[in-house]
C-alpha cells in the first residue's frame, strides 16, 4: 500500500520504541520484547492496520506483530494501536524478506497474507509473497502445526499461490473460492477487502500448513 509521503514519520515511529522497531534493535528477541512466551501470530503487509489490531482487541493472550515496508502506512498502525492502548501488538519497519533476521525457528505460531500486491508481471513472479523463496522463510519461523492465512480479491494471485505452495510441499486446511458467500461468520475484514467487496468484488481465503520434517 502506498500512501502520501510524510516528513515526520520516521520521527512519529521512532518516539515510540517500545511499540515500534525501525532499525532492527529488536531482532531475534521477539519474547523480552512482549516480556512474555504468548503465541505469536505476524501479519505481512498490514496497511492500514484494521485487521490486525482488531485481532488484537479480540485475542488478548497472544502476541500479534504488524510487519509494514511502508513508513507513511504504519503510522496508521500505530495511530490505531495507541488508539486502543493495546498492549499485546508490536510493529516492524521491514521486509518480509528479513523475517529470519527478526524471528527465531519455530518461534511463530501464525502467519497472515492479506492482499499481498500480485506483482502479476510473469518477471515480477519473484516478488510475490508466496513465492518459493518466501515460502522458505515462513517454514523456517514457523512451529511445526503453524499455519499461513491467506487473502485476496486477485484471482490470478490465488491461484498462483495455491500452485506455488502445493509445489511447495504444502497442504490446505481450508479453501474458500466466494468468502463472503461461504463463510463470513468469523472474518475479520481489511479496510482493502470492504472497499472491493462493496464493489461485488469475490473474497478468495485459504489456510495452509507445512508437513512437518
Amino acid at each position: 500500500m502506498r500512501m502520501r509521503y510524510k516528513p515526520w514519520a520516521e520521527d512519529y515511529l521512532k518516539s515510540h520504541p517500545s511499540i515500534v522497531d525501525v532499525d532492527g534493535t529488536h531482532n531475534g528477541k521477539m519474547q523480552a520484547w512482549f516480556d512474555n512466551d504468548a503465541p505469536i501470530h505476524i501479519e505481512i503487509g498490514s496497511g492500514m492496520g484494521q485487521f490486525i489490531t482488531t485481532l488484537a482487541i479480540q485475542n488478548p493472550d497472544i502476541n500479534f506483530i504488524s510487519i509494514e515496508r511502508e513508513k507513511n502506512v504504519m503510522v496508521k498502525v500505530l495511530d490505531k494501536v495507541l488508539e486502543h492502548n493495546l498492549t499485546n501488538i508490536k510493529l516492524i519497519c521491514n521486509e518480509a524478506g528479513e523475517l529470519t533476521e527478526y524471528f527465531m525457528p519455530n518461534e511463530v505460531s501464525r502467519i497472515y497474507l492479506n492482499f499481498s500486491d500480485p506483482w502479476p508481471k510473469r518477471r515480477h513472479t519473484k516478488r510475490r509473497l508466496t513465492y518459493a523463496s518466501f515460502l522458505k522463510l515462513y517454514k523456517e519461523i514457523l512451529k511445526d502445526d503453524g499455519a499461513i492465512h491467506f487473502k485476496t480479491d486477485n484471482r490470478g494471485l490465488f491461484a498462483y499461490s495455491l500452485e506455488s505452495m502445493s509445489q511447495f510441499g504444502m497442504y490446505f486446511t481450508k479453501i474458500n473460492l466466494n468468502l463472503h458467500q461461504e463463510d463470513d461468520e468469523d472474518n475479520i475484514e481489511t479496510e482493502y477487502e470492504r472497499k472491493f467487496s462493496d464493489k461485488g468484488s469475490r473474497i478468495y481465503r485459504m489456510e495452509a500448513q507445512f508437513h512437518s520434517n
